[in-house]
């Protein structure tokens, strides 16, 4: 007897009652003084309320209380939760490219970076938010010659130099390279999942006026 497929697991966002998978979702639980406190992983114990994974979607569950609907309690909800679960997603994500770099998979300067795309080994291209356009302009060309060649490059374009800088241990830090990696892909998923919760929408729709192959895209990271 064949055995049915399991179905994927869903949740429903306490706010716009939204059913999707936990990957396109915030989850929430209660500290043990009853603050409502981000749980990034899905890994913090207790009861868990969620939250489509969008600023918007979090700014409205606070307005309209609809934690203490979903707990079933009366919760202190900060006003600033959006912006704390902003921050936890960046810091979640950087933390990714910092174990990625110390694997040696993050590769730095022109020269490198051209080198690394003509080989075929880049996944991802990293652009400061503050970078200047030409120096972004210049890779993005050499990333679109070594397409032809070679497969997909996503890029990622949500931290500014100030952070990658911090995160990288370098001066002037306007574009990097993700070679292949379990650590790369796992960085670009976060990176995804941050760039979604700012300005929501889906993946698909993060680069409209790019070509197919360096649009933001792919699935929300586990």
């Amino acid at each position: 007897m064949t055995a049915r497929p399991t179905k994927p697991p869903t949740r429903t966002c306490v706010v716009t009652r939204r059913t999707g998978a936990p990957e396109s979702m915030i989850r929430f639980v209660l500290s043990p003084d009853g603050a409502v406190v981000p749980d990034i992983r899905r890994k913090l114990p207790g009861r868990g309320v969620w939250v489509d994974a969008t600023s918007a979607s979090v700014a409205l569950a606070v307005k309209k209380r609809a934690f203490s609907r979903g707990f079933k309690a009366q919760v202190d909800v900060p006003d600033e939760l959006p912006e704390q679960v902003e921050a936890l997603l960046r810091r979640a994500a950087l933390e990714r490219l910092a174990f990625a770099q110390k694997a040696g998979l993050v590769t730095q300067g022109f020269e490198k970076v051209k080198a690394a795309l003509s080989g075929g080994q880049v996944c991802g291209l990293i652009f400061a938010a503050d970078g200047a356009p030409d120096g972004r302009r210049k890779v993005e060309a050499l990333a679109k010659n070594a397409l032809d060649l070679h497969n997909n490059v996503t890029v990622v374009d949500v931290f500014d130099s100030a952070e990658l800088e911090r995160t990288l241990g370098r001066d002037r830090v306007v574009h990097a390279a993700l070679t292949t990696g379990r650590l790369s892909e796992l960085f670009i998923l976060d990176a995804a999942r941050l760039r979604v919760y700012l300005i929501g929408g889906t993946h698909d729709e993060m680069h409209p006026d790019q070509p197919d192959e360096l649009r933001f895209a792919g699935p929300i990271a586990i």
